[in-house]
């Protein structure tokens, strides 16, 4: 008993001491940015993702590194990783809108459906983690107001708290299934950035395979398939090709 308890203060201090030296770090980096020393402040802040800490802030400070670097891919990469935490970070949006500008191909979006443009502008600007967080609450909430509607002995009370109780589960079941279809869309819909200066994409995942079009850094696609060292991609526009892994990072 007493090994696992010091085993578990070494753990929680280690913890700690972790943090607080990436705390260091972070705010070193964000020195080095403010000085314009934007290498040594991307640097920094790749020691504290490869450590295995993430936030929205690292990578949108990460992306506003590579982007003062003129590196296209990097900071495209960074800004989309931001918004993949949080869609709502209105910075990281802006910022990877004047990255692409910096791109080469020009890819025209194939028009939405409906449902593909509620999504888009509804369901995927919280994460699935959020939805589900508010689905959460919206039942316990729903919960604790039919208790109060179930031991009120007022009707105008009662059809308050049955009112409210109906809206809570409404919340809750409309959370809910915004949680589900978010979840299953970041799943199918697997994105990546194009890192090369220049990549063939081919039709077949073949070294040997003809090419059907091109693509430069900072392309974002979206990954269909894999093959050993091929991955079968998809444009906005609806291209459909293979491309060599070395050649792009998933988001």
């Amino acid at each position: 008993m007493k090994r696992r308890f010091i085993f578990t203060m070494v753990l929680y201090f280690g913890y700690i001491s972790f943090a607080q030296t990436a705390d260091e770090l972070f705010s070193k980096a964000n020195d080095f940015y403010k000085n314009g020393q934007y290498t040594k402040a991307a640097q920094l802040y790749l020691i504290i993702e490869k450590s295995g800490l993430e936030s929205d802030d690292l990578y949108f400070n990460l992306g506003n590194s590579y982007y003062k670097l003129n590196k296209v891919a990097p900071s495209i990469y960074y800004y989309e990783k931001a918004l993949k935490i949080n869609p709502m970070h209105e910075d990281a949006s802006n910022n990877l809108a004047f990255a692409k500008r910096m791109t080469i191909d020009v890819i025209e979006d194939l028009p939405k459906t409906f449902f593909q443009r509620f999504s888009s502008n509804v369901i995927q600007k919280l994460t699935y983690n959020t939805w589900a967080i508010l689905g959460v609450t919206a039942s316990f909430l729903a919960a604790l107001l039919f208790l109060l509607y179930y031991f009120s002995s007022s009707p105008k009370r009662k059809i308050f708290y049955f009112n409210i109780t109906i809206f809570a589960v409404f919340v809750m079941t409309v959370s809910v299934i915004f949680a589900y279809s978010n979840y299953e869309t970041t799943q199918k819909n697997r994105s990546a950035i194009i890192f090369a200066s220049k990549s063939e994409i081919k039709n077949a995942p073949s070294l040997n395979s003809e090419p059907v079009f091109e693509l430069h850094e900072g392309t974002k696609v979206t990954i269909l398939d894999e093959l050993s060292n091929w991955k079968k991609i998809k444009l906005a526009d609806g291209k459909i090709g293979w491309v060599n892994v070395a050649d792009i990072k998933e988001i």
